[in-house]
C-alpha cells in the first residue's frame, strides 16, 4: 500500500473551488481511493442525496454506502445530478449479511441498479457473520463479479484476522480492503497489523466513536492548542497514519469542515497522546463485535 499525493481531478461544479486536494491510498490490485471519503451510515434516503450533494461539491469524490443503510438510490441520485464524470468518482456499497452465499451476485446487482451504476470501484462483504459460514462462498462470488468487471475492487468490512486468514488461504484473491471500526477508543492493532502484514488497507468507519469522542478533553485540548476542531484533530490523526477515512455529516459546513484536515500534521506527542486514550478494558467499542454479530 502506498500513497500518492496526487490532486483528484473536479467537475465543473460551480463552487469546485471549494475542492480540496484528497490523497489516494494504492490498493493491493493497482486501483486507487481517496483517503478522505464521505460515508452516509444513518443517514435516511430522503435527505441522502442533498448530503451527498454537499460533499461532492465541497470535493469530496468518494461515497461509502451499503445495501443495508437503504439509501442507495438517495446516492444514485446525486451522483446522476452532480454532472461529475463517473472516472472522478469512487462508489463504494456492502453485501448485507442475509444475501451471503447464493444471494451474493443478486445483491451486488440490485446496488448496482440502485446507485444507476454500471460498475462499483470497491464492494464489501458487510460482516463475517461468523455463525452464518457463508462469508467464504460470498468472498468467491466477489471474485467473480470483479472478474465480470462490475467492480473495480474487492474486499471486507469488520473482518477479524480468524476470518481473514480463511479468505486468503482459498488462494485467490486478497481483499483490497478491510473496513473496520477504528477511532481514538477502539485502536484494532492487532487487525491493522494484519491488514498491513497481507497488503491490506485499512479503512476506518465511525472514525470519530459517533461523535463520542469529541468531547474527550485531551482532543479539545489539542484542537484549542493548535487552531483545529476536534474532528480535524481526530482525522489527521488518522490520516497520518495512512488509513482510509470515511466520516459521516449532513450538515454541509462540517462536511466542508473535515476536509480541512490535510494541510498540518500533529506532532510524535499528540499522535501519542491520542493512542493513548483507548480504555485498557476494550470498552471503547460502539458497534457489534465481529465475532458475534449475525444481523
Amino acid at each position: 500500500m502506498s500513497l500518492n499525493h496526487s490532486s483528484l481531478a473536479h467537475s465543473s461544479l460551480a463552487h469546485s473551488s471549494l475542492a480540496q486536494t484528497i490523497p489516494t491510498v494504492t490498493l493491493n490490485n493497482g486501483v486507487t481511493i481517496p483517503q478522505l471519503g464521505f460515508g452516509v451510515f444513518q443517514v435516511p434516503d430522503a435527505e441522502t442525496e442533498a448530503a451527498v450533494s454537499a460533499a461532492l461539491e465541497a470535493g469530496y469524490r468518494s461515497i461509502d454506502t451499503a445495501a443495508i443503510y437503504g439509501n442507495e438510490r438517495g446516492v444514485g441520485r446525486a451522483l446522476a445530478a452532480s454532472g461529475i464524470p463517473r472516472e472522478e468518482l469512487f462508489i463504494t456499497s456492502k453485501l448485507w449479511n442475509s444475501d451471503q452465499g447464493a444471494g451474493t451476485s443478486a445483491a451486488a446487482e440490485a446496488s448496482l441498479d440502485k446507485l444507476g451504476l454500471d460498475a462499483l470501484d470497491l464492494y464489501l462483504i458487510h460482516w463475517p457473520a461468523p455463525a452464518n459460514e457463508r462469508y467464504l462462498q460470498s468472498w468467491t462470488a466477489l471474485e467473480e463479479l470483479a472478474a465480470a468487471g462490475r467492480t473495480r475492487a474487492i474486499g471486507v468490512s469488520n473482518f477479524l484476522p480468524e476470518h481473514l486468514e480463511r479468505v486468503i488461504a482459498l488462494g485467490g484473491t486478497v481483499p483490497a480492503v478491510n473496513q473496520i471500526e477504528l477511532h481514538p477508543a477502539l485502536r484494532q492493532t492487532e487487525t491493522v497489523a494484519f491488514n498491513a502484514a497481507h497488503g491490506i488497507a485499512t479503512e476506518a468507519w465511525s472514525p470519530l466513536a459517533q461523535g463520542a469522542m469529541l468531547s474527550n478533553p485531551v482532543i479539545a485540548a489539542l484542537a484549542e492548542a493548535i487552531g483545529r476542531t476536534p474532528a480535524q484533530v481526530i482525522l489527521n490523526w488518522h490520516l497520518q497514519q495512512g488509513r482510509i477515512v470515511i466520516p459521516k455529516s449532513v450538515t454541509p459546513t462540517r462536511i466542508a469542515e473535515n476536509l480541512a484536515a490535510f494541510d498540518f500534521e500533529l506532532d510524535a506527542a499528540a499522535l501519542a497522546a491520542i493512542d493513548a486514550l483507548e480504555p485498557a478494558d476494550g470498552a471503547g467499542r460502539v458497534g457489534p463485535h465481529p465475532a458475534e454479530f449475525i444481523g
